[in-house]
């Protein structure tokens, strides 16, 4: 799974690859499960694609919500519509687990991912997404 994300993150605008970092937040997930939780789709035994879903609350909705993250799909994978059958079923979890919504966020020019998303039921937002990020002391 570190290796996935770090295909995701050389192909994101915003972030690049650190296997540490990517290696301590998956283990923070699968540790804590309140966090979220992590979805693969394998061929085998090897993992081919994955999603994360973590989970917050929404106090527009009522209810719990959560964030939908780093769908990646092995590139020797892809165009087989894995990604979007992973996706369907983490939707299908977050149903049956009584979330009220998925929020998600994409590369502006990564319209490929958008139609996937809108096919799916996801609309574009007027919210803008803004980021502080916090350095250790």
């Amino acid at each position: 799974m570190v290796e996935l994300l770090g295909q995701l993150f050389e192909q994101e605008a915003e972030f690049t690859p650190n296997a540490a970092k990517q290696e301590a937040a998956l283990k923070l997930i699968f540790s804590t499960p309140a966090y979220g939780r992590l979805f693969v789709a394998k061929d085998g035994s090897k993992v081919v694609a994955m999603a994360s879903l973590l989970y917050t609350v929404s106090t527009a909705e009522g209810g719990r919500a959560a964030l939908f993250e780093d769908l990646v799909v092995r590139p020797d994978y892809r165009k087989q519509g894995i990604g979007a059958k992973l996706l369907e079923y983490v939707i299908a979890q977050a149903r049956t687990e009584g979330l009220v919504r998925i929020t998600l966020l994409t590369d502006m020019q990564n319209e490929r991912a958008q139609v996937l998303y809108r096919k799916l039921g996801f609309v574009g937002s007027p919210m803008k997404p803004m980021r502080l990020k916090i350095k250790p002391k």
